[in-house]
């Protein structure tokens, strides 16, 4: 089955972009049940538990021999042995935000994310920046600034989910072409398990580790960690594969505006002044840039009519 191209809006990839997002948006409500398991261990188990699913999807999909022509491609395994130590970054940092009272923070990096993106396609890409994307990208490092000063410190849970999945996002916009979601995270799960498995193995032998000794609920919340981390992993591995990166970076709205409505409203974190300035900055460059993108999608359209007209 052909893969469609990365430059055409794809309504598969829609879909499963959207639902990835989704889920990841409501991820903290789901993080406050692993308590008291620290977040190294909850990383741990996710990384283990993800490994367990791909391996059921691999199953039901019979793609064990997709799996196998990925682990046999040494340039496809570097590249996504990268991704896996970047995801490792962004799990970590956001189970930690999570759990430590920081979820707006989190809110504030993926809202950042797209605005990463734009900036990885001119760096990395080598796409020229418009002028509207150049404001954008100005207005949100002012934002970044005016949190910096205002809160006393760097918003540097933010910048490190931005940055780590921005770069993650890119590296699977270029191997989607040619691997498949699953095969694709079963390998980077294969890299991070060895070091997740004996992360756990030394936490118990410790007396440190959480599951199977606060009740039933929790364990099989851990448990659940797998489901709840690779289903959505999967589904954004699909979109990557199928849209154009910056169709990615938008749909990535729609995460933060549930974990900045859970952290203010359902978790209660304090939103000062700053914040909220530096928020409605962030904001303003989202908005520059979906004009940008309109007029932009606009431009392309009357340039293909033209070309077919003569």
């Amino acid at each position: 089955m052909s893969t469609p191209s990365p430059s055409t809006l794809d309504p598969r990839g829609l879909a499963n972009g959207a639902s990835a997002y989704l889920l990841w948006g409501v991820l903290p409500l789901y993080f406050t049940l692993l308590v008291p398991a620290g977040p190294a261990e909850i990383i741990a188990h996710r990384v283990l538990w993800s490994l367990v699913f791909c391996a059921v999807v691999l199953t039901a999909g019979r793609a064990w021999g997709q799996l196998g022509t990925v682990l046999r491609t040494g340039r496809t395994v570097a590249v996504l042995a990268v991704a896996a130590v970047l995801l490792a970054v962004n799990w970590l940092t956001f189970v930690y935000g999570t759990l430590s009272g920081h979820v707006v923070d989190a809110a504030l990096g993926y809202f950042i994310n797209p605005i990463v993106t734009v900036a990885l396609a001119v760096l990395v890409l080598r796409e020229r920046l418009r002028r509207l994307q150049w404001v954008a990208l100005g207005v949100s490092a002012a934002a970044v600034v005016v949190i910096t000063i205002g809160v006393g410190r760097l918003p540097w849970v933010a910048l490190t989910l931005a940055f780590s999945f921005g770069v993650y996002g890119l590296l699977k916009n270029r191997v989607g072409r040619s691997v498949g979601a699953a095969p694709s995270l079963a390998a980077e799960t294969l890299v991070l398990a060895p070091v997740a498995a004996g992360y756990l193995i030394w936490l118990h032998a410790t007396g440190q580790g959480t599951f199977g000794s606060e009740g039933g609920g929790q364990a099989l919340a851990l448990a659940g960690t797998g489901i709840a981390t690779a289903l959505p992993l999967l589904l954004f591995g699909e979109a990557a594969r199928r849209l154009p990166l910056s169709v990615v970076g938008m749909l990535q709205y729609l995460a933060p505006i549930l974990q900045f409505l859970i952290g203010v409203t359902i978790l209660h974190e304090t939103m000062p002044p700053a914040r909220w300035w530096g928020f409605g900055l962030v904001w303003v460059s989202l908005v520059l840039l979906t004009i940008d993108g309109v007029r932009a999608g606009r431009v392309q359209r009357l340039a293909r009519v033209a070309d077919s007209a003569s």
